[in-house]
């Protein structure tokens, strides 16, 4: 099997065996232990607290072990996780299988996106990145809408479905080179100094607005359960209409993998601002299910934008290191960890501003004022594009 299909595969995998349970579970905890809107925000608060410590320390172990272990070690280990959640599905086993995955995913997926974008020329790299990120977000959608039926099912069966995808990527993952070959400092198509300083800025004001973006897709994340229970749409539909935010993402992969023009440019995230914040508004108040739809989609269309721009420039600007991906991934659990800690914030607030969600917003509205102007600086550092990668 040639290298880049096995990699397309075992991404799709890892990231459906991964949605299966991580994006599901706060579905799973509403349907079946009662879960409220503040015990989802701690559920993902105490993931994204320990992915953020897996990300950014995956560099460090895959120096010293290799990236291969790595990987094994955390397929490993997702698989216990789930076949212990699958047997004891408590509030308590619940928390504690989150912190564990939280750290186990952490780990990995740095590793995974080094294994793409590794040995790649610049302009050849944006095809890595944008084969890596179709491979992932294609699962998601497919994911939440076997998840819904699996919820509904048995109290097991979601867990159960994991364990199983996760065991079969292990032959995968043993297929892998011990470690992924990189570029050479010395070869002709690396980028000049003055090219890495500008796509530096796109890169520093990409990753501002993807913490924004995984911030609030988070609170999303954990608080649509209840939105879509308030509009009486049954869990076993529910987990499916949640994926139209992952499948507008995944559009906007493909979209962006075929159209390089944004390529060095701007535009694309000044853009993602305002469709980030209406698709946020949408979802969350949305008074009806086709508005609270269509602010997912747009949404979600937001944060593949910014996703894939920030993926891009890290690796072609740090030459698809695993510390690139560690960088890359542990803002997204930085946003894992934020968004969750704004929404309790928020939801404190209540009596002070006569509803929950208002609380949210307002909370949420100030974590997006700091990270668009903190990105909007970045951006008027980039200056005009000159050949870009």
């Amino acid at each position: 099997m040639p290298r880049t299909l096995r990699l397309v595969i075992l991404a799709f995998l890892e990231s459906l065996a991964t949605m299966l349970v991580e994006g599901a579970v706060f579905f799973y905890a509403h349907e079946r232990l009662g879960f409220s809107n503040a015990e989802n925000l701690w559920l993902a608060l105490v993931f994204g607290a320990v992915y953020v410590i897996g990300a950014t320390r995956s560099h460090g172990v895959c120096r010293a072990v290799g990236e291969r272990r790595v990987l094994l070690a955390a397929a490993v280990g997702q698989v216990l996780v789930f076949v212990a959640l699958a047997v004891r599905p408590t509030s308590g086993a619940l928390f504690a299988g989150n912190v564990a995955m939280g750290l186990l995913f952490g780990l990995k997926w740095p590793v995974i996106e080094s294994y793409f974008s590794a040995g790649y020329a610049p302009k050849a790299a944006a095809g890595a990145v944008g084969r890596f990120n179709v491979s992932w977000a294609s699962a998601l959608p497919v994911a939440l809408a076997l998840a819904g039926p699996l919820i509904a099912w048995r109290s097991w069966a979601l867990f159960a479905a994991g364990a199983a995808l996760a065991t079969g990527n292990l032959y995968l993952i043993a297929l892998l080179p011990a470690r992924p070959e990189h570029l050479p400092a010395d070869h002709p198509e690396r980028l000049a100094p003055a090219q890495t300083r500008r796509l530096g800025h796109l890169l520093v004001a990409a990753r501002w607005l993807m913490l924004a973006a995984y911030s609030t897709m988070w609170i999303l994340r954990t608080l649509l359960p209840g939105r879509f229970s308030a509009l009486a749409v049954p869990v076993s539909g529910a987990t499916a209409l949640s994926g139209l935010m992952d499948t507008a993402r995944l559009l906007a992969f493909i979209v962006l993998g075929f159209w390089t023009a944004w390529h060095g440019r701007r535009g694309g995230l000044v853009r993602s601002m305002g469709l980030l914040s209406a698709g946020f508004l949408m979802a969350l108040f949305g008074t009806n299910l086709p508005t609270v739809l269509a602010g997912e989609l747009i949404f979600g269309w937001a944060a593949g934008e910014i996703y894939y721009a920030a993926l891009y420039y890290a690796m072609v600007v740090q030459n698809a290191s695993v510390e690139a991906g560690g960088g890359h991934e542990g803002l997204i659990g930085l946003g894992f960890a934020l968004g969750p800690a704004a929404g309790l914030v928020g939801v404190a607030m209540k009596p002070l501003l006569g509803g929950e969600l208002l609380g949210v917003l307002a909370v949420a509205g100030a974590l997006l004022a700091v990270c668009f102007t903190q990105a909007a600086r970045s951006l008027l550092r980039v200056g005009k594009p000159a050949n870009p990668a």
